[in-house]
């Protein structure tokens, strides 16, 4: 079974209590945090290296280091390492996007991870607002104006629309 499949059984399956799992999730967070502080510190360097190195490199466990590898997986520079059948012995490789990078952690409201004071020197104020806003109005759902009865159709007919497209519906 890949290590990734390990990670997700521990970490939403039902292997552990509220208790643990909670346990498991705080600590995470603290060392993703850790990994993202050091990452962030130089966003332009590409981080390679056996998932087994890389977490003895950010001194973590090598399913933590799987969690956040899934994690980041989305916000890298034009491509996914194989987080579905990697094994410790996988190479993999961390070129983080980073506007990329703030938009995901934006969606997954960890604004322990966004508003990292690294951030300030890779992205302005400005164009952080920008993607917050931006990510913010992608989960919204707005209903489109109900055409009415007696309103000209939206086809374009110049016919109301109980004339034309509205005669079938």
């Amino acid at each position: 079974m890949a290590i990734l499949q390990t990670w997700r059984d521990l970490a939403y399956g039902e292997g552990l209590n509220d208790k643990e799992r909670e346990n498991l999730w705080t600590g995470y967070f603290t060392i993703e945090k850790g990994i993202y502080e050091q990452i962030l510190s130089n966003p332009t360097q590409v981080i390679t290296g056996t998932v087994k190195e890389l977490a003895e490199k950010y001194n973590t466990e090598i399913l933590i280091m799987t969690g956040f590898l899934d994690g980041i997986n989305e916000s890298l520079k034009g491509y996914e390492n194989p987080i579905d059948t990697m094994e410790e012995d996988t190479e993999v490789r961390i070129e983080i996007d980073p506007e990329k990078l703030y938009y995901n952690m934006v969606e997954a409201k960890a604004n322990w991870l966004y508003e990292l004071p690294q951030w300030d020197s890779i992205l302005t104020q400005e164009r952080r607002k920008e993607l917050y806003k931006e990510q913010k109005a992608s989960g919204t759902v707005r209903k489109p104006k109900k055409v009415g009865r007696n309103d000209p159709c939206p086809c374009g007919s110049g016919k109301k629309y109980k004339k034309c497209c509205g005669k079938n519906a």
